[in-house]
């Protein structure tokens, strides 16, 4: 894992506002968020069965995450890497392998090795930037 230094973190907004902007801009909510707090992800390099990912975990301090009206605080944003088995997996899912990628299997390596961490700390970085840009627009604190 790979920690960045940006600006977003401190950021407070809306999630009503911040999920739309976040979701036309390519990240998805992570599955395993919890009320008082949860994360963006968004791909950054897919390449065999290995994902680089941006990750903005975020607060709930006032509200609770199901409600547009949640409000968020940003926490520092960080890069991941998850490693997958590409191959076959014959087990209850295995109709769903049959192309040799599973989407729902468990990765490997959550928190993979990261090579060339300059790179992935530059390009998280210039990605952090454009989302801040993003959600200044919505004039949050």
């Amino acid at each position: 894992m790979l920690k960045l230094e940006t600006e977003i973190e401190g950021k407070k907004a809306y999630f009503g506002d911040v999920y739309r902007m976040f979701r036309s801009n390519g990240y998805t909510l992570c599955g395993q968020w919890e009320y008082d707090r949860g994360k963006f992800d968004m791909v950054l390099c897919r390449e065999g069965g290995e994902t680089i990912y941006i990750r903005i975990p975020f607060d709930v301090i006032k509200g609770e995450l199901d409600s547009a009206n949640a409000y968020l605080e940003f926490r520092t944003p960080y890069v991941i890497k998850h490693v997958v088995n590409t191959g076959l997996d014959w087990d209850e899912n295995s109709l769903l392998t049959t192309t040799g990628f599973n989407q729902f299997q468990k990765p490997l390596d959550k928190d993979g090795n990261i090579t060339d961490k300059s790179r992935w700390e530059e390009a998280g970085e210039k990605e952090i930037d454009r989302v801040i840009n993003s959600i200044d627009v919505l004039k949050v604190s």
